[in-house]
């Protein structure tokens, strides 16, 4: 079911309950900011999904509230699954979904890391 625009997080969803080990995960990267795992869908050869430790439902709420030292680990972890999985040639996509628009699955915040193959044209017109 996709997110609603507004609310509160949802300690109970799929992510959340990975974090807390209540779920497997096949886990690719983990340090004190976040955590990356295959995706159990996968939509590209490497598809990566890598999420922050902390209770964000999105992007602006992230940005906006998490501790500098937070979103900077965040990020860096980002780019170093990223080189880890060996995408930076020939080349790899970020993907964030906020909200219903967007089709966000988790009400957690996560970046998708797809590479492994030409990934096309980035919206369908």
């Amino acid at each position: 079911m996709p997110v609603e625009a507004l609310g509160d997080y949802d300690d109970n969803n799929i992510f959340a309950r990975i974090l807390r080990g209540e779920i497997p995960c096949t886990k690719v990267h983990e340090d004190k900011w976040s955590l990356a795992f295959h995706d159990i869908n996968p939509q590209a050869p490497t598809h990566v999904l890598v999420i922050p430790k902390g209770r964000w439902r999105s992007w602006a709420d992230f940005s906006a509230q998490a501790p500098d030292a937070e979103i900077a680990g965040y990020v860096r972890a980002v780019g170093r699954v990223a080189k880890a999985l060996g995408l930076e040639v020939p080349g790899y996509r970020l993907l964030a979904n906020a909200g219903l628009d967007a089709h966000q699955e988790v009400p957690h915040l996560h970046i998708h890391i797809f590479g492994g193959k030409p990934l096309g044209a980035m919206l369908s017109r």
